[in-house]
């Protein structure tokens, strides 16, 4: 099965070797037809503490790593 591949930007670097990455989604509203932007945050594995808050990175699902954190950032975007 492919693993998911997510956009997104970080907004948070302060932990050791993990990121917080948020990603955006458009959703159509299914009764007012309205398009509407959903978020959520992923803490995403980053090894070597390269990427810093702002950048914008791609993340791919992975093996849970700790309690919370599934997915590994891969590259920028």
């Amino acid at each position: 099965m492919p693993k998911r591949k997510i956009k997104g930007e970080i907004v948070s670097d302060k932990m050791q070797k993990t990121a917080v990455v948020l990603a955006e989604r458009y959703v159509k509203h299914p009764k007012y037809k309205k398009y509407i932007r959903i978020s959520k945050k992923y803490k995403a594995h980053d090894e070597n503490k390269e990427y810093k808050v702002g950048d914008k990175v791609i993340i791919q699902e992975c093996k849970p790593i700790s309690k919370d954190k599934n997915f590994e950032i891969i590259g920028r975007a």
